[in-house]
């Protein structure tokens, strides 16, 4: 996936802002990230992740702990090839929704 058609993913998700952080582009609901992307490294990027997803993540090539950022709830991935469109999308979908699911139940409601 090429990093437009990225940003339009992320973007399609209702209540999705983007800015940058860090300079970095950000992706966020409510002003809570749920991908950062370093567009000037080569488009390694992070997404949250639960524990049990961050072991099975972290074991494939191209994806492992993302600095700075809460152990085993983050991953980083090398780049937008790492992985294929669907599960880039599911890594996507899956990083907001644990990100929405910390906000109040007024706040997940505008959401859905």
């Amino acid at each position: 996936m090429d990093i437009e058609t990225f940003r339009e993913y992320c973007l399609s998700f209702p209540g999705t802002t983007e800015g940058m952080k860090w300079e970095h582009l950000c992706f966020m609901v409510e002003d809570k990230i749920f991908v950062i992307i370093a567009i000037d490294e080569g488009n390694s990027f992070s997404t949250k992740c639960t524990p049990e997803e961050f072991e099975e993540l972290a074991a494939r090539d191209g994806i492992h702990q993302a600095s700075h950022m809460a152990k085993k709830q983050w991953v980083q991935i090398d780049n937008l090839e790492v992985l294929n469109d669907t599960e880039l999308k599911k890594r996507v979908a899956t990083s907001r929704a644990l990100v929405l699911s910390k906000l109040s139940k007024k706040v997940q409601e505008k959401y859905k």
